[in-house]
């Protein structure tokens, strides 16, 4: 009989990217890969240890799985990814029930560290975190239709409210013939929707080849056959260039769609998190991307609260926020972290004040989205198809200006039935908030 593995895996795409990797090796090495935690041999977590809340749904589902060792129910835990990597001695050192805590860098011997698991060693392992395998054999855990696509991993950027280079080191690009011969496989699989994705993804190549390589990676991925969307998240600031936007207007299969984390408008506070520009500079690109991309969703996320923001500066975020009208846009509360130079900062904003600032810039966001929305109402787009909602009675996908898992649906009526991943044409009829409500025109 064949030993089962539950995998628990928290956080971000880069993290689901590293758990498909593992996934893989575990089915290699014999393992049953099951939905079934509470029955399974050894339960994994892929913890994601960014901010606290992060932090705090990692230790919950770490402690789920050791309650269920300590009635019997799995034999074995093994804790991996981010908080891992961060706090390993207090895993290990509160959670006895882990049988293994293990940094990202060993993730290529999970299937070895299960087995050792399971027959009762326990394992505490933590190589560089360069020995991270970025290469290898992915099982997915997305849709068959639609598959994340690492380019990098590790940031250099060192931004002083981040721990991500505490956790998973400096900035490391694939190369490129790596990552086509993936999306290659991706391809044949069935996949037709990638998303470019890295800590830093305008940085592509910089560390291997010396000059920004996103624009011609993209080029070559747009002439792989069966991929019909690419879509590009993560997109650092600094790194957005001409020629990167001339490339993504000029190119069919990428979606006219970009995702720049700006985090503050405020040049004082840009200063303190260790970024560069201020409101006006900040606009300048906004405009440059509107004027060089067609029709183009420009998505960020901004940070209230950070240590320092007054009310001047907050007033400075809310002005440029409702000045550039952003397609959509996510927003968090400042999060201390250890270690960070911001945690260690004067003039901290106190909680109450950094979610009051959080919930005035997202009622503002919802009544922008609202009335982007009100406008496309007539307008006929290339949808995805993502599902079938029976309570609606209607099927809902996503346009090109919508990331997976992210961003809007829409809800659609068909004629004909439709299946999971085709494309099809969509009127938008009427919206509701920020999902949109239509009907299908034409199967692609």
């Amino acid at each position: 009989m064949k030993k089962t593995a539950g995998i628990i895996s928290l956080g971000c795409p880069k993290n689901q990217v590293d758990c498909e990797l593992m996934i893989n090796k575990l089915q290699k090495a014999g393992y049953k890969i099951t939905d079934d935690i509470e029955h399974s041999d050894v339960v994994v977590v892929n913890t994601c240890g960014f901010i606290e809340s992060a932090k705090q749904e990692a230790i919950d589902n770490i402690l789920y799985a050791a309650e269920l060792k300590q009635h019997g129910r799995v034999k074995a835990v093994a804790v991996t990814g981010c908080l891992a990597q961060r706090y390993r001695e207090q895993v290990m050192q509160l959670i006895p029930e882990a049988d293994a805590v293990i940094g990202i860098g060993a993730n290529a011997d999970i299937a070895g560290i299960c087995d050792a698991a399971l027959k009762g060693k326990r394992t505490e392992s933590f190589p560089p975190v360069c020995e991270m395998p970025m290469n290898g054999e992915r099982t997915l855990t997305t849709p068959p239709y639609f598959s994340y696509l690492r380019v990098a991993d590790g940031c250099s950027n060192r931004c002083t409210y981040c721990a991500i280079p505490l956790i998973r080191g400096e900035f490391r690009s694939r190369r490129t013939e790596d990552i086509i011969a993936e999306a290659k496989t991706l391809a044949a699989q069935g996949v037709k929707e990638i998303a470019v994705i890295a800590q830093d993804t305008t940085k592509y190549g910089y560390d291997l080849y010396g000059c920004l390589m996103l624009p011609q990676l993209l080029k070559k991925l747009c002439e792989i056959d069966g991929i019909e969307w690419i879509r590009i998240l993560y997109c650092y600031p600094d790194f957005i260039t001409d020629e990167l936007l001339e490339t993504i207007n000029s190119e069919e299969k990428i979606c006219k769609y970009i995702d720049i984390p700006l985090q503050h408008a405020d040049g004082k506070i840009l200063r303190k998190m260790n970024r560069r520009g201020d409101r006006d500079s900040l606009m300048r690109l906004i405009n440059n991307i509107r004027e060089k991309i067609d029709g183009v969703t420009v998505r960020t996320t901004f940070i209230t609260g950070f240590p320092g923001e007054g009310e001047d500066e907050f007033i400075t975020l809310y002005d440029f926020v409702k000045e550039a009208a952003f397609d959509r846009m996510g927003c968090f509360a400042y999060s201390a972290e250890e270690d960070t130079e911001a945690a260690a900062m004067e003039n901290q904003v106190d909680d109450e004040t950094k979610q009051k600032r959080l919930d005035i810039i997202m009622r503002l966001q919802h009544d922008i989205t609202c009335e982007k929305n009100e406008k496309r109402i007539g307008e006929i787009c290339k949808v995805i198809v993502d599902g079938y909602d029976g309570y609606t009675d209607s099927y809902y996908g996503r346009s090109g200006s919508d990331a997976y898992e992210i961003d809007t649906q829409i809800y659609f009526t068909s004629a004909v039935e439709l299946f999971n991943g085709e494309f099809v044409m969509v009127k938008i009829t009427d919206t509701d908030e920020y999902d949109l409500i239509g009907e299908a025109v034409e199967l692609l």
